[in-house]
């Protein structure tokens, strides 16, 4: 019995020391991959890394790894030639397959959401316009235009929507005319415009987006994605 017990605690200690040395390759591996990991063409301020799974070195050894998650923060994109800031980008990996000397990482699937802030959608528009939350899902887009000499400031509420799954269109809801021949087309000249995403990774697409109160969402997914190399 006395020896019985010995070897249970023999286990229960080696147990302990193997999963502390699993945790601290894990936290090694997290901070080699957030200063390699890359999708697409896209640059990041910040990024982390949070591998998922237990044992993560039998995962290691196998190359390939069940579900990671990425975190990044202040993103680089361009937008209709224009670059775009993304607050912040979360994409969630699964069946990621390490490259010879862990160098390169591509992913089966991933699904993720953009968030981008009104100011940095104004700043992308390409138009001299605020964009704001207008509740209901709605854009509140505000700009001024030039007519009989005066400038006018008007306020649109706007539909935001996805088209050909890498592209952004802001479209003005209605446009009160007020009796002024030529109005409407002004005001949608300054407050409409679509906006093309440019530098996802190859298998990644826009699938939703979504006007809320803490900024633009927009969903992507994607298939057989490069996440560094």
């Amino acid at each position: 019995m006395r020896a019985l017990r010995i070897v249970l605690i023999l286990a229960v200690v080696l147990g302990g020391v193997l999963v502390g040395v699993d945790r601290l390759a894990v936290a090694y591996a997290e901070s080699e991959a957030a200063d390699r990991v890359r999708l697409g063409a896209v640059r990041a301020e910040s990024t982390d890394v949070d591998i998922k799974g237990f044992p993560f070195l039998t995962q290691a050894a196998d190359k390939r790894l069940d579900e990671v998650e990425v975190r990044l923060t202040g993103v680089r994109a361009t937008a209709g030639g224009r670059s775009v800031r993304i607050g912040e980008l979360t994409a969630d990996l699964y069946d990621v397959t390490l490259g010879e000397g862990y160098t390169s990482a591509r992913a089966a699937t991933a699904s993720g959401t953009a968030l981008i802030s009104y100011a940095d959608l104004g700043a992308a528009s390409g138009r001299d316009v605020k964009v704001a939350y207008g509740g209901d899902g709605k854009l509140k887009v505000t700009g001024g235009v030039h007519i009989l000499g005066r400038t006018l400031t008007r306020s649109v509420l706007s539909t935001v929507t996805l088209l050909d799954g890498d592209t952004l269109r802001v479209r003005a809801d209605a446009v009160p005319g007020e009796g002024i021949p030529g109005l409407e087309d002004l005001v949608r000249a300054r407050t409409d415009f679509d906006r093309r995403i440019e530098g996802l990774p190859q298998g990644m697409k826009l699938t939703k987006v979504e006007a809320r109160a803490d900024g633009l969402a927009v969903s992507v997914t994607g298939k057989d994605v490069v996440l560094a190399g």
